[in-house]
C-alpha cells in the first residue's frame, strides 16, 4: 500500500543520504527501489540498524518521499528511530548511511547498535 500517511515525519534524512539513495536506484534503472531503514535485536549495544533496498511495502510501513527518493520504515522500527537522521559519509572509514539517533542511551564505537 503506497498511501501509508504520516503527520510527522519520523526520520530526518540529509542531503548526502538523498542523495546517494538517488544514485543507487538510478544506477539500478529501478524507480521502484527504496532505502530501508530498519533496528533489530543484536549489536554490541542492544539493538542495531540496518539498510537495505527493498521494493515491496507492507501495509504499516512508513514511506518517506524526499525529492523523489523514497525511505520506508516498518512499524516496529519507527518507535526507535523516530526524531533520527539518516546520513551518507564518505571518508576514511569507508563510505556508509549512518543514523543518529537523540534517543539512544549508549552507541558503540561504529555506531551502527545502540541501547535505549
Amino acid at each position: 500500500m503506497l498511501d501509508s500517511a504520516v503527520v510527522e515525519e519520523p526520520l530526518n534524512i540529509t542531503d548526502a543520504a538523498i542523495k546517494k539513495v538517488g544514485l543507487l536506484v538510478e544506477e539500478e534503472q529501478n524507480d521502484s527501489l527504496m532505502l530501508r531503514v530498519f533496528v533489530t535485536g543484536g549489536g554490541c549495544s542492544g539493538f542495531q540498524y540496518g539498510f537495505t533496498f527493498d521494493e515491496v511495502i507492507a501495509d504499516d510501513d512508513t514511506i518517506i518521499n524526499k525529492s523523489g527518493v523514497k525511505f520506508v520504515i516498518d512499524s516496529l522500527s519507527v518507535q526507535y528511530l523516530a526524531g533520527s537522521t539518516v546520513d551518507y559519509t564518505e571518508g576514511l572509514e569507508g563510505s556508509r548511511f549512518l543514523i543518529t539517533n537523540p534517543s539512544a542511551s549508549t552507541t558503540c564505537g561504529c555506531g551502527s547498535s545502540f541501547a535505549m
